[in-house]
């Protein structure tokens, strides 16, 4: 960490299980310890649950579980302070909207700095509306706040804006590629749920699978719409064509038998799996979705965006990837390119410049680091 002394850093989470949000937690707790600085991740899980993402021996680990509801609420804010009242981090990075508010509630009095990251798209998360005021007023009080994307900060009133930095995520550098078999398999990963569109993919899949009966799609992930989605297979008589394998034994392992990769979301933050499928090389197809896939895609270029929710386009992108072998292969390694601007060596660069100055001002820092200009479109390209 650039400009500091040893110091301690507290790291909050909801679980550490197989989101994108749990990834870059892992690799800045592997980023910070490496520093030789003192990192502590705090999550609402219980000890016993698996850890998907490995973290460093040196961190410390302090898993408090606590039930929801608003009560829960409560008492994760004090199960929270007393925690750091034991610790006393010189800064907490909270991780996900509702981790933040109760950040934001657990620090007062404290002298621990606070940083909090949004890590999805604010505008399309279920929230009552007075959680929505208590958070406008709360976030006021973070010494800065990491939103992904430029395009994100529309999304909160004027005197949080003034407190948002830019930082998109650390893209891994790859350690699974794809296989040089041509496995004619589509991908999709992501957790089982309306937000990733996985019936919009499945219905797609559907109208092309006719034209194409040596391919087939895969959808990595788990999640409550998993007897949907597998009723929604048999329904468009995909079966023997589609397979749900649940969570990929390791992170990044559906890589090696991957040949086009499919984000079909509805909502993002900063699709972590998108990133991780260019760095590796694979030609990709990603909905348009806010936010995100229009900051790493440049389309006909790195791959192919199209409008979210829009089953034909989609089918139509699928097919035309199919059936253009040499614009897959002129695509992957243009993807992997452009994935060198998420370089965790850059983004978590970063996140030392900000830390350094929170803690330097304890405010919002006078300058943010640059932000990760999007490719620039070309005419035509969907919005």
């Amino acid at each position: 960490m650039q400009n500091l002394e040893p110091l301690h850093v507290a790291i909050l989470a909801s679980g550490l299980g197989a989101g994108g949000a749990e990834q870059v937690i892992a690799q800045l707790a592997r980023h910070w310890c490496a520093a030789e600085h003192r990192v502590s991740v705090i999550a609402f899980d219980r000890p016993g649950d698996a850890v998907y993402h490995a973290l460093p021996a040196a961190t410390g680990l302090h898993r408090l579980g606590g039930r929801a509801g608003t009560w829960g609420v409560l008492g994760r804010v004090f199960a929270l302070r007393r925690v750091l009242a034991a610790e006393r981090p010189a800064v907490l990075v909270s991780f996900l909207t509702k981790n933040n508010l109760i950040a934001a509630l657990a620090t007062l009095g404290t002298g621990t700095r606070l940083v909090c990251a949004e890590r999805n798209n604010p505008e399309r998360q279920d929230a009552h509306p007075l959680w929505n005021r208590a958070l406008d007023l709360l976030y006021r009080r973070a010494d800065a706040i990491v939103c992904q994307t430029d395009a994100v900060r529309r999304c909160f009133p004027a005197a949080v804006r003034r407190k948002l930095v830019t930082i998109p995520n650390p893209i891994p550098t790859p350690d699974v590629f794809p296989t040089a078999d041509d496995t004619r398999r589509i991908c999709a990963v992501g957790r089982l749920t309306h937000q990733k569109g996985f019936d919009v993919l499945l219905g797609a899949f559907a109208l092309i699978a006719p034209r194409f009966p040596g391919w087939s799609l895969t959808i990595h992930g788990e999640g409550p719409d998993r007897a949907a989605l597998e009723a929604a297979v048999a329904e468009l008589g995909l079966s023997g064509r589609v397979e749900l394998p649940g969570l990929s034994p390791v992170p990044r392992g559906w890589i090696a038998e991957c040949d086009v990769f499919v984000l079909s979301s509805r909502y993002e933050g900063f699709p972590n799996v998108l990133g991780e499928a260019m760095a590796a090389g694979l030609p990709v197809i990603a909905a348009n979705c806010d936010f995100g896939p229009a900051d790493m895609v440049e389309t006909g270029k790195t791959g192919v965006l199209v409008a979210s929710e829009d089953t034909e386009a989609l089918a139509d992108a699928l097919a035309e990837m199919i059936e253009n072998r040499a614009a897959r292969e002129r695509m992957g390694p243009a993807a992997a390119a452009a994935m060198a601007r998420f370089a965790p060596e850059r983004v978590l660069a970063r996140w030392d410049q900000l830390l350094a100055r929170v803690l330097a001002t304890g405010r919002r820092p006078a300058s943010a680091p640059p932000a990760v200009r999007s490719p620039t479109r070309e005419a035509g390209a969907p919005r």
